[in-house]
């Protein structure tokens, strides 16, 4: 009995810690109006930089790909170019490029050819052929906002910034019973959380809406062509040499895209991002940074998805113990702490459901709010089986990449 309550104490203070710590960076945003305020684009003037916008594809539709392509020649800006970054065994996708392409002089075709395919590796190969001052990367299934290739340009220039992050929302929020939380975590992401890591000095980027200055990404020699999580692992290294991030967000610039369209799909997508954290994880770069705050937050960032869930899986099972283990009160409500923060991260998450149906001109009916509520453990244990299947191939050495496929489920949401 003792070591059943020493189990249960124990399990009950790190869920409790874990899910504080996650509600607390999740409100970075709201914890102030200054805060809120900050990390809005700023307002545009005359550009003065060019850009370099690569688009890597692999097994894609021509419908996502030309609309993609379309909403990027829509910018205003008056100095940029597109590359549709392709590998050279993907006949049907470069065959569909070459057409897209053909449309417009701005637009060009960059031909990968490693035997060993994956979304770094095109993006080194097509940096080669980049000439803007600025690179950036959209992905096959982005719309991107007409304004806002001019809004990064006037915050590289007004904030000396080496990298400019930019926001991405997922937009089809019922086509999948778990799509209402993909959508919601990207918007907590991008909205808050991800400013917060900026503030702090360690940023693992987003591989979407992300913008960097390409004399800097020769000096660092590009991304790591056999990293998973390419845009995690450049932004530790650009972190630890000191690079100045900055994350801009404003609801009419966003950049939206689809969640997966099937489970199986979700959950590949969830094992790629987790096994590319273990592995920048255990590339150990971010043990250069120069003071132990940020290295304590990089640790915990780098395995959040694991301890986030840990206590999605864990907490029913520490207060069923208590209760049916016949355990002494105090250990009792001991076990029963980690819900309060629990439930205010839903109560929090519907106010933020609110403001995104509000931001992004989406209408939230009465059931998709009872729906974020129900659908939360189910969630967690799609987010638990990816990190044991990351496990599983990382000690195994698997690490082949396994693309999420788009079938172009954001367009239709986009249009309604």
């Amino acid at each position: 009995m003792t070591a059943l309550v020493v189990l249960v104490v124990v399990v009950a203070v790190a869920l409790t810690t874990i899910s504080a710590a996650t509600l607390w960076w999740m409100m970075h945003a709201w914890g102030s109006p200054e805060a809120y305020e900050s990390i809005n684009a700023p307002r545009t003037d005359r550009p003065g930089l060019s850009f370099s916008l690569i688009m890597p594809c692999r097994d894609e539709s021509e419908r996502v790909m030309a609309e993609t392509v379309r909403r990027l020649l829509a910018q205003d800006h008056p100095d940029f170019e597109v590359f549709i970054s392709l590998g050279h065994d993907d006949e049907a996708t470069i065959e569909a490029a070459r057409r897209i392409a053909a449309r417009d002089p701005r637009v060009h075709i960059a031909i990968n050819h490693d035997e060993h395919k994956n979304k770094p590796r095109q993006l080194n190969s097509t940096l080669q052929e980049c000439s803007g001052d600025v690179v950036g990367i959209i992905d096959a299934e982005s719309l991107t906002a007409p304004g806002l290739l001019r809004h990064v340009d006037h915050t590289f220039r007004r904030e000396g910034a080496d990298v400019v992050q930019g926001a991405v929302h997922l937009m089809n929020l019922r086509s999948r019973w778990f799509s209402l939380r993909n959508c919601l975590e990207y918007r907590i992401w991008f909205r808050s959380r991800l400013h917060g890591h900026a503030d702090n000095g360690f940023v693992p980027l987003g591989g979407n809406t992300v913008f960097i200055r390409r004399a800097l990404l020769e000096e660092v020699g590009g991304w790591d062509g056999d990293c998973l999580a390419e845009d995690c692992e450049i932004g530790v290294r650009l972190s630890v040499l000191g690079k100045k991030t900055v994350c801009v967000y404003e609801p009419a610039l966003v950049t939206q895209e689809e969640t997966p369209d099937t489970v199986a799909a979700f959950v590949k997508q969830r094992t790629r991002w987790a096994l590319g954290f273990m592995q920048v994880m255990a590339k150990g770069e971010w043990r250069k940074l120069p003071t132990r705050r940020q290295r304590v937050r990089a640790l915990w960032l780098l395995s959040q998805q694991y301890t986030v869930a840990f206590a999605g899986l864990v907490l029913p099972l520490a207060v069923a113990s208590a209760i049916i283990g016949g355990l002494p009160i105090l250990a009792v409500l001991i076990a029963f702490a980690p819900l309060a923060p629990a439930l205010m991260t839903i109560a929090f998450e519907i106010i933020v459901l609110h403001e995104f149906g509000r931001d992004l001109q989406v209408r939230i009916r009465a059931l998709d709010y009872v729906w974020l509520v129900v659908s939360t453990p189910f969630y967690q244990l799609l987010l638990a089986a990816a990190s044991l299947r990351a496990v599983g191939k990382y000690w195994s050495g698997n690490f082949s990449w396994e693309k999420t496929s788009h079938v172009g489920a954001h367009l239709e949401e986009v249009a309604a």
